[in-house]
């Protein structure tokens, strides 16, 4: 008769446990004789007479604080713990690239333990709620918050990859437009450098700010092919690779630029046709799953039952 109340005392008395285990997780984090100490704070010291940097110089960010300030140590440390496990370092950066996002390992890193705190909470509730409400056992709970944990942790990862292919797909479908404004400046008599910028001023997207960042790498003192290169090497797109190559190779020789950048983008265009079709034909093929599998078997019962409605009365 008292097992309800025995159920709820149980789950009270792990929920306070659980935050007494957490507080005191979070005290001994905070001694002074167990912080690691680094490079960075040996040479504190001897670094106070340095001038101070000018303000515009340094990035102004806002001090964390009260909650944020305490967990901050916890979620770095669990970060530089996931970077040791997974690894990896170049290819996150590389994505973040193809995606648009500042090169930033250590805040992704951060994110990850982030996902996969709140994936382990999700799991956590989940397994309780199997222990208290079905009777499981406790090994429930703890294999739902260890899956949450991986499940956030590779959700983050995912998400990334997914980040980088909406960008790319986003910059392949405006790569065509660009290429023929570019091709009408030019023969309209503007310059190479001329048109990227009347372009990126007309236009506005995904490629039109990185055609932005390459002008403004050309102005800031690095060569026009040495900036469209970058470009290059920030995507992940064949396509921008051949039209880089092309447009430096016509700034170089002086070979005519305009034709170049028409048949780059009649390349694309006849590349997205092409992906269609492949995209039609693979929709075809999974459009005649519910034709075999639902639409003709009922069709054919349609068709037999009456025979067999016909032969039963006869016989």
């Amino acid at each position: 008769m008292n097992l309800p109340l025995l159920s709820t005392h149980w789950f009270t008395g792990l929920l306070l446990g659980g935050l007494l285990a957490t507080g005191l997780l979070l005290i001994l984090r905070g001694v002074p004789w167990t912080r690691r100490i680094t490079l960075a704070d040996r040479l504190d010291p001897y670094l106070q007479d340095t001038p101070r940097p000018s303000g515009l110089l340094t990035a102004h960010r806002r001090e964390a604080t009260g909650l944020a300030a305490a967990v901050a140590p916890v979620i770095t440390d669990l970060a530089r713990w996931v970077e040791r496990i997974m690894g990896g370092a170049s290819s996150v950066r590389r994505r973040q690239e193809r995606a648009g996002l500042a090169a930033d390992v250590d805040s992704f890193r951060a994110e990850q333990v982030l996902w996969g705190l709140a994936g382990g909470a999700i799991g956590l509730i989940v397994g309780l709620v199997a222990v208290v409400g079905r009777g499981e056992s406790v090994v429930i709970a703890l294999l739902m918050t260890g899956i949450g944990i991986g499940t956030g942790v590779a959700g983050r990862d995912w998400y990334l990859s997914h980040q980088a292919s909406e960008r790319e797909s986003r910059m392949l479908a405006e790569f065509p437009t660009v290429a023929e404004l570019l091709a009408l400046a030019v023969a309209a008599g503007e310059g190479a450098v001329g048109a990227l910028d009347r372009v990126t001023r007309l236009s506005h997207g995904e490629l039109s700010g990185e055609l932005a960042r390459c002008l403004a790498d050309a102005r800031a003192g690095a060569s026009l092919p040495v900036a469209l290169q970058g470009l290059a090497d920030r995507t992940g797109l064949v396509s921008l690779s051949r039209f880089v190559d092309g447009m430096v190779v016509a700034v170089e020789r002086g070979t005519p630029l305009a034709d170049v950048l028409r048949a780059q983008a009649q390349d694309v265009r006849e590349e997205g046709r092409r992906r269609v079709m492949e995209e039609a034909g693979q929709k075809e093929i999974l459009m005649m799953i519910p034709v075999v599998f639902i639409i003709l078997p009922v069709t054919i019962l349609f068709l037999v039952f009456p025979g067999f409605q016909m032969l039963r009365f006869t016989l």
